[in-house]
C-alpha cells in the first residue's frame, strides 16, 4: 500500500448566530447546558454564605462552607466538561 498524501484539513463551519445580545446567548447556552448555572449559583451561594460565617467568627461552620464551595465548583466544571462533551458528541 502506498501512502498518499493525507487529507486536507477542513475545518467544519461554525454556527452563526445572527444579532445575538448577551442576555439571548445567556439563555441559549443556559438551555444547551442548565447544570452549569446551577453549579455557579450554588458555587457563590456557599462562598457568601462562608464569608459571613467567617465575619461572625463562626471558623467551624466557615471551614465547613469552604469544603462545600470545593465541592461546588468540582461539580460546575464536571458539568461543563459533561456538557462540552455532549456537544462534541452530538455534532458529530
Amino acid at each position: 500500500m502506498e501512502a498518499g498524501p493525507p487529507p486536507p484539513l477542513e475545518p467544519s463551519p461554525l454556527p452563526t448566530f445572527a444579532e445575538e445580545g448577551v442576555g439571548e446567548k445567556f439563555l441559549r447556552k443556559t438551555r444547551e447546558n442548565p447544570l452549569v448555572p446551577l453549579g455557579c449559583l450554588c458555587t457563590v451561594s456557599v462562598l457568601t454564605y462562608g464569608l459571613i460565617s467567617f465575619k461572625k467568627g463562626n471558623t467551624r461552620r466557615s471551614q465547613l462552607m469552604m469544603r462545600a464551595r470545593v465541592v461546588a465548583q468540582g461539580f460546575t466544571f464536571a458539568a461543563l466538561l459533561g456538557g462540552m462533551m455532549a456537544t462534541a458528541i452530538k455534532s458529530r
